[in-house]
């Protein structure tokens, strides 16, 4: 197998006359032995020959990971986590502005601070322990669970870039943050309606599209009347949304980019119609996806302002901000609705936002879980719903919807009563052919041109749908 250790004391040959090896001329400078000659191993200097930290122990190492292309060379691991990220992971990651300004500041907020420090190679199971401790003690479990994942990625990049051999929040012994639990919660109708009662007039409508359409807040500020509401074919096509990027509002693709077309009841058509006669859409002009100044002819190619004639604007006619909404409209609404507590009163003269309490359960999405509890009660397929909804699969639905899905109004549960109580007839609706129930009925003779036909023979499936399955919101 390649390799070689070099004593770089002494020359390989002795000398002539007296048969002793002879001095270099680096004796007694630096490591003595080098380890040499392996295919993709940089060379390596070592004060010992032999034992476990030793230039032989370490040669054979080498040469058996470098057969099978596993060797991780220990000095590829010696750049800290912060020049790591800062020089390799961070240039390379893509995503939309909004995701990357989320990224950024978790990771320079909650990761660097603690670990930037660390060489990679020392980031092992019982330091994130401890960072992980740290987490605990300072964010909530949904904000850990994400920095947890961004330090997965980081070391799992640093592992294809063969910087460490393995990705220790990987260990099968250490505790990685659990995502919280919070199952969707539908609104009531007479919730919606007090919520909708005590908005202010011109962002009614909003409550409406919510529930009827299950738009995301964002994308609901940015409907085009003349573009995506389809009064003939009685649709709302999803197309654009309203967001922040540095500070300023932009036109945006839905999220995950899931341009939908979702149908459209007859009440929200009315609505709709009577919202735009009493508040006519205003034209808004934004730039496309980044308001930042483009740097390339591309950027300014890709982020030319777009203009959108909207339903929904503010008095002004802008486009609708989503903080200033919820601060001054939406939380106020559900204060007066009953559904969060009145806020305390301020002292007079004070210009600081009025203090609500927690809203994070009563948000906008509160009306799209509301329009997916209606969807799904009604029977309709998860693929359609989870269409409309915008969710990548009919997966993300069930995992945000499925106690949404309908119990068959109760016939589950008579069916089993039923079953109990020894009621054959009523503990189904179908009995299958295979069953003791099953009744007997004497099979029709063929004739000899079905002859064939009646050998082969089928059992009838019986009538029936079966449920698809059933939100990211």
């Amino acid at each position: 197998m390649p390799g070689y250790v070099e004593d770089r004391w002494y020359t390989k040959r002795p000398d002539p006359k007296t048969g002793e090896k002879r001095k270099t001329a680096r004796y007694g400078q630096g490591k003595r032995y080098r380890v040499a000659g392996i295919p993709g191993v940089r060379d390596r200097s070592f004060t010992k020959l032999t034992g476990p930290d030793g230039a032989t122990a370490w040669m054979a190492k080498a040469q058996h990971e470098s057969s099978k292309g596993e060797f991780i060379d220990p000095r590829s691991g010696n750049i800290t986590l912060t020049e790591y990220v800062e020089s390799t992971w961070w240039p390379a990651q893509i995503a939309d502005p909004v995701t990357l300004e989320t990224i950024k500041g978790r990771v320079w907020t909650h990761i660097l601070p603690h670990l930037g420090a660390e060489r990679l190679r020392d980031i092992k199971v019982p330091l994130l322990r401890i960072w992980l401790k740290t987490l605990d003690r300072s964010i909530s479990p949904g904000t850990a669970f994400a920095v947890w994942g961004y330090l997965s990625n980081i070391l799992a990049c640093a592992v294809d870039d063969e910087r460490i051999a393995r990705n220790p929040c990987r260990a099968k012994t250490i505790k990685a943050p659990v995502p919280p639990t919070r199952p969707a919660r539908a609104w009531s109708r007479e919730r919606v309606l007090a919520v909708k009662s005590a908005l202010h007039p011109r962002y009614q409508i909003l409550v409406d599209i919510g529930v009827g359409a299950g738009l995301r807040q964002g994308e609901a500020f940015a409907l085009d009347v003349d573009q995506d509401i389809d009064f003939t074919g009685e649709l709302i096509h999803v197309r654009r949304q309203v967001k922040r990027v540095a500070g300023k509002l932009v036109f945006a693709p839905p999220k995950r980019d899931k341009e939908r077309s979702i149908p459209m009841p007859l009440h929200l058509a009315k609505r709709i119609k009577d919202h735009q006669e009493r508040f006519p859409p205003a034209a808004v002009t934004l730039p496309w996806k980044d308001a930042r100044p483009p740097t390339t002819k591309k950027e300014e190619q890709e982020r030319a302002p777009r203009t959108h004639r909207l339903l929904v604007t503010t008095i002004g006619g802008e486009a609708v901000r989503a903080w200033s909404f919820n601060q001054h409209y939406w939380k106020k609404a559900l204060a007066a609705a009953g559904v969060i507590p009145a806020p305390p009163a301020r002292e007079k003269g004070s210009r600081a936002n009025v203090a609500y309490g927690p809203t994070r359960e009563f948000g906008f999405h509160s009306l799209r879980h509301t329009y997916a509890s209606v969807q799904l009660h009604a029977r309709e397929s998860v693929v359609s719903v989870a269409n409309w909804l915008g969710h990548e699969n009919g997966a993300i639905t069930l995992k945000v919807y499925a106690h949404f899905l309908p119990e068959a109004d109760g016939r589950g549960r008579r069916a089993m009563d039923a079953w109990f109580e020894g009621d054959a007839a009523a503990s189904s609706e179908w009995i299958s052919p295979d069953s003791p129930q099953a009744p007997r009925v004497a099979p029709a003779q063929p004739s000899a041109d079905a002859e064939g036909e009646a050998r082969e023979g089928s059992a009838e499936v019986p009538p029936g749908s079966a449920t698809d399955g059933g939100p990211t919101a």
